[in-house]
């Protein structure tokens, strides 16, 4: 049977809209990301989502939803002003603290959320959270690693020339637990300046020194080392790549060569 082109024309349409529709319906169809992190799939936490999935694309308000933190409180914890916390990209947070000696970004906001809401994560690698987050989970209930940790990875919060806002924790916050925020970074600061720890303002060059061979380097990347003396952080950024997950990556092949 030969079709003409009018009855041709409306089959195709309704193949396309219809199976559109279709998927829409079923749950298919989706034209944005969800911002939905992965859930714990098992152990007493499955079924609940995993801050070890939080990325740098989400804002405070997508945390927000997927752990029940307001927006508000994260503002607080990491110094940020903003009429509109919810808005606030998790990801920004590495320009506001770009000045600092310690890595503040996603892998803080993921560890800030696991304390708060005594989530577990996977404490292995180093991740430093501001004076101001430290305070506001010091009133949570953290077990004695968690406490131990989070005195040893707590740094000072970002000036007011570097931050969008630096807001104060509540008189009696401070008055209880700031001096053991501010004390401890400085006995941090010492002990770590001599590390070898992958951070915003390392190269792939540094990352050659310190053993980890080209070729690891790029099957870390999934892609070919460019100049050896870029950023890494502003490659991922280039290529669109996740920095935290390939800076945790580098750091493990780093500490390979110790």
């Amino acid at each position: 049977m030969n079709l003409t082109s009018k009855p041709l024309a409306v089959i195709i349409f309704i193949i396309l809209f219809g199976g559109i529709s279709f998927s829409t319906a079923m749950g298919w169809w989706a034209t944005e990301s969800t911002k939905e992190p992965v859930t714990f799939t098992e152990g007493e936490f499955a079924g609940q989502y995993n801050p070890a999935d939080i990325r740098g694309s989400y804002t405070f308000g997508d945390v927000e939803n997927s752990f029940g933190i307001p927006s508000v409180i994260l503002a607080q914890a990491f110094s940020i002003e903003t009429d509109n916390p919810a808005a606030f990209a998790v990801k920004s947070l590495e320009e506001i603290y770009a000045a600092s000696e310690f890595e503040i970004g996603t892998a803080s906001v993921r560890l800030f959320v696991a304390f708060y809401n005594g989530l577990p994560i996977d404490l292995s690698t180093d991740m430093y959270l501001p004076e101001n987050a430290a305070v506001l989970l010091k009133k949570r209930t953290l077990t004695p690693e968690q406490i131990t940790y989070l005195e040893a990875h707590t740094v000072p919060n970002p000036t007011a020339s570097s931050a969008s806002d630096s807001p104060e924790p509540a008189p009696a916050q401070e008055t209880e637990s700031a001096p053991e925020a501010v004390t401890t970074p400085s006995a941090s600061t010492t002990e770590s300046s001599t590390e070898r720890l992958v951070k915003g303002k390392t190269t792939f060059q540094e990352v050659l020194d310190w053993g980890v061979s080209q070729e690891i380097i790029e099957q870390v990347m999934g892609a070919p080392m460019p100049n050896p003396l870029t950023k890494i952080k502003d490659y991922c950024n280039e290529k669109g790549l996740e920095f935290e997950t390939i800076k945790t990556a580098l750091q493990v092949e780093v500490d390979k060569v110790k």
